[in-house]
């Protein structure tokens, strides 16, 4: 039986020069102007990829950690508003520094020689640590430093330990209440933040904590945005160079397994390969900075880019093997597969194009570059298989002789494939009402995941931030910050009772707040005056403040005088946990509101904005994945000009969707932005198997052959390059896996499963669905009219 396919495939490629009517409009022509003149558009493509590195080398990395929310809300606009006026957090590095012989006296020491240094590190603007703690200020006299120069001895060291223990400037805040842990906050020029200069400034960091505390016995660790972003960074460039690499040479190994020729390897690996390097090249002439969403695109272009290379390739040595020219076996391979690879970018553009209803300019912007790659790769491809496969393939004739009886590794791929279709085909109702009650399952699992989000997510979880950032929750309730900002109305001042009896009680909110802690502002200088210089006049408040540095000042005071932030932090935990607080204590606030009307009083910082925005734009994007469905259906069945093709393409196409979610569910995960965004590209592109499988069953649809005959032979025709081409997209995509960011561990282990659940449907779900609806069709009209 499976010799008369293969029999029935060499006819067919005989006699078929290109469907009657093209599914893609005959936009797969395009595929034949290059190959008209293979040499000149070769010249023209060592042209465009000569302009394509200069555009790589423009590409720039957005390492922010609040990119992910970055939108046109009132929330957001609030946010930037409040790190143009304290900048401060967006500069700190955190030295957190920590062990049980923290505050010996011979650790002391040279941990205040280390603060000592730190200050003359190049790019820092000043630092804040226990030792920038003083003693109550003597009458008409400036306040002395808490830590003298020579430290006492004895006794006497221990009773001063437990003074500083007790301060209540620094206990909690730059040292741990068992004194375990101190944080040293170290203030960097905000130029030397967003500049290559970070790198070198980090690194003399670093190497004074190995020549100052080496001997100490304590562990020193880096965190704070400027750490964070520098390891994201070193992350997004390492990253793109390893899934260059490796999914390069997945895809050429493959290829060569198989064709096992060189020249076909050319014409199936080389084109995604060139597709990567001008998506990329154009993506850095329209300024398109790379993202820890934007890293991922070089697999996501050889994912879209590889399926339809391959099944171009597969097509054309067919015909090889059935004795047309090389000329005639491409132009034919275009014509035949090009309107599925036209409908297969189709709707890997509508996944992308579906990102842009998001509120993150990321993510949108995430879509608008895979919309745009998918166009290259599309062209691409089209274009560049039929010229390496006319300029590469040489004696086709010694090459069709050769393995029309040799070529045990495809031909593997197609007994496999037959035995599945046999199976499939031969009780198609009972398959798909099987297929429908699973799917439904599985779909009620995935409605009932959640939202989830943590800021860590976004950094290197392998390096020294987030570890650093740990041990600040653990000691010192937390490392990230939650702002609120008070905006005086006109006419008060910062020294008016008013203004300072609403930061007091605010203050105060704040700091019964359950979960906030680390409460700063001008309240607790104000309040330490009170206790220790027992003066909580103005006068003394103004003179003390003219005192501190002003890096410090600025910290809590905007310049302008004309507003204030009480800086909380909280720990780095999932939003679903941080948004009960944070709702609590803008309730909480209220009161504030109420009693001191005209100043603005709001809850703000990127914890705070995290908290807030993640689950709804999560579950936005779950909407917009769900709308997704039906569009791509449409779509689909409109090109198809057939409503079974519309029906059938549904099943298939959820069930990589919801099975990935099962196992989400499973893994006690809940929806991210990296798993959301996954699904939703995979979808678009899990479905190019389906189309594949389709184009190929209306071609064999004919008048007097059977549906059953006919989903059998489209099934040995297209399954062994679907089941290759999924092999490497799976392969191209798990690279990330060696990513450092979570984000994109998640975003490639979930893209590829969701691939290789797209093959399982094509071939367990797409093939009895497909032949049952086309026995109803045929009941419906009566006829033997093919229903495709």
């Amino acid at each position: 039986m499976l010799e008369k396919h293969s029999e029935s495939e060499v006819h067919v490629d005989k006699v078929e020069q290109g469907p009657a009517s093209s599914i893609a409009f005959g936009l797969e022509r395009l595929g034949l102007i290059a190959v008209r003149a293979p040499i000149v558009s070769c010249i023209v493509l060592l042209a465009l990829i000569v302009g394509a590195v200069f555009g790589i080398y423009r590409i720039k990395i957005d390492d922010s950690l609040s990119q992910l929310f970055r939108s046109d809300t009132r929330e957001f606009r609030q946010y930037e508003e409040v790190t143009k006026k304290f900048p401060a957090e967006e500069f700190d590095v955190l030295v957190v520094v920590e062990g049980k012989t923290l505050l010996a006296r011979n650790n002391l020491e040279k941990l205040r020689d280390f603060v000592t240094d730190l200050q003359l590190v190049e790019g820092t603007r000043g630092l804040v640590s226990l030792f920038s703690a003083r003693q109550a200020p003597a009458p008409g006299k400036l306040p002395a430093a808490l830590f003298p120069a020579e430290l006492p001895e004895g006794a006497a060291y221990d009773k001063f330990i437990e003074t500083v223990k007790n301060n209540e400037i620094i206990r909690g805040k730059l040292l741990s209440e068992d004194g375990t842990l101190a944080l040293v906050v170290l203030s960097l020029d905000p130029e030397v933040v967003g500049s290559n200069k970070l790198t070198k400034t980090v690194g003399d960091i670093r190497a004074l904590m190995k020549e100052d505390l080496s001997d100490t016995g304590l562990n020193v660790q880096l965190s704070g945005v400027p750490v964070m972003q520098l390891e994201i960074r070193n992350a997004v460039e390492r990253d793109g160079l390893t899934y260059n690499i490796l999914g390069i040479l997945a895809g050429c190994i493959i290829a060569i397994i198989f064709f096992r020729k060189i020249s076909f390897m050319i014409a199936a690996a080389f084109p995604p390969m060139i597709a990567i390097l001008l998506a990329l090249g154009a993506l850095g002439w329209a300024n398109f900075n790379l993202n820890m969403f934007l890293n991922v695109m070089t697999p996501l272009i050889m994912v879209i880019s590889f399926s339809d290379s391959m099944q171009l390739t597969f097509a054309a040595r067919d015909r090889l093997i059935a004795g047309q020219d090389k000329f005639t076996a491409f132009k034919n391979a275009v014509l035949v597969v090009g309107p599925a690879c036209v409908l297969t970018h189709g709707t890997a553009g509508i996944s992308f194009i579906a990102l842009q209803f998001s509120d993150s300019d990321l993510i949108r912007k995430f879509g608008e570059a895979g919309l745009a790659a998918t166009i290259i790769a599309l062209v691409a491809v089209l274009s560049l298989v039929p010229v390496f496969g006319v300029l590469f393939v040489r004696n086709e004739k010694v090459f069709a002789v050769k393995f029309q009886g040799a070529d045990a590794g495809v031909q593997a791929l197609r007994n496999f494939c037959y035995w599945i279709a046999v199976r499939m085909v031969g009780r198609p109702g009972l398959f798909s009402l099987i297929a429908v009650l699973f799917v439904g399952g599985l779909g009620v699992i995935y409605a009932n995941l959640e939202p989830r989000y943590r800021l860590a997510d976004q950094v290197p979880d392998k390096r020294q931030a987030v570890a650093a950032s740990d041990r600040l929750d653990a000691k010192l309730t937390g490392a990230n910050p939650v702002n609120v900002l008070i905006a005086f109305p006109k006419g008060e001042s910062l020294y008016s009772p008013q203004t300072l009896q609403t930061i007091a009680e605010v203050h105060a909110t704040v700091e019964k707040a359950a979960g906030v802690g680390n409460v700063w502002s001008l309240e607790t200088l104000r309040r330490w005056l009170a206790e220790k210089a027992g003066s909580a006049d103005v006068a003394t408040l103004k003179e003390y403040v003219s005192v501190i540095p002003e890096h410090l000042v600025r910290r809590f005071i905007d310049a302008e005088q004309d507003a204030v932030v009480v800086a909380g932090r909280v720990p780095d935990k999932d939003s679903s946990q941080l948004l009960p607080i944070v709702d609590k204590l803008d309730t909480e606030l209220d009161a504030v509101r109420k009693k001191h009307p005209g100043y603005e009083v709001a809850v703000t910082g990127l914890a705070a904005i995290a908290a807030r925005n993640s689950a709804n734009m999560i579950e936005k994007l779950n909407r917009g994945l769900t709308v997704e469905f039906a569009l791509v259906a449409i779509f689909i069945g409109l090109a198809f000009r057939s409503w079974v093709v519309m029906l059938a393409c549904i099943l298939p196409g959820i069930f990589p969707v919801v099975m990935s979610g099962t196992v989400l569910w499973a893994m006690g995960e809940g929806l991210q932005f990296a798993s959301v965004v996954a699904l939703t590209v995979s979808f678009g592109l899990g479905l190019s198997a389906t189309i594949h499988f389709l184009n190929r069953l209306r071609l064999e649809s004919k008048p007097g052959v059977g549906s059953a005959l006919a989903v059998e032979r489209a099934t040995v025709l297209v399954g062994p390059a679907l089941i290759l081409t999924t092999v490497v997209l799976a392969c191209g995509l798990v690279v990330t896996v060696f990513s450092d960011l979570p984000s994109l561990r998640l975003f490639g282990w979930l893209s590829a499963f969701s691939m290789v659940m797209a093959l399982v449907a094509d071939l367990f779900i797409l093939r009895p669905t497909a032949m049952w609806l086309i026995n109803l069709h045929g009941r419906l009209q009566g006829t033997d009219k093919p229903a495709i």
